[in-house]
């Protein structure tokens, strides 16, 4: 079964194919996914690496946790889930001036 990696602190320049490469190293590599800013396409500094057992997993992590890439020390853990996000306005109960009333 794969196992998903997070790997943060990357510099913008850093390409799918450098994780790739890099990852490699530690065993099969299943995918990668270098999250980008979907107005712009600049990378944002992180992304996902699936691995394709928990031993490349934790090898990857002990190998690539603080090792420089592109100048930047990598941050590499095992991806936790999404968290839900809230959505504007629903506990808020709307914006209030100083006196109570309702801003327009």
């Amino acid at each position: 079964m794969e196992v998903k990696l997070y790997v943060g602190n990357l510099a913008y320049s850093t390409t799918e194919e450098d994780l790739r490469a890099l990852f490699s190293q530690a065993g099969t590599v299943a995918s990668v996914a270098l999250i980008k800013d979907r107005d712009t396409g600049q990378s944002k500094g992180f992304a996902f690496v699936e691995m394709s057992t928990q031993v490349e997993a934790q090898n990857a992590i002990s190998k690539f946790n603080g090792q420089a890439l592109n100048a930047r020390d990598l941050t590499v853990n095992l991806a936790r889930p999404r968290e839900e996000r809230g959505g504007f306005g629903k506990s808020r109960g709307g914006f209030r001036d100083d006196r109570g009333g309702k801003r327009r």
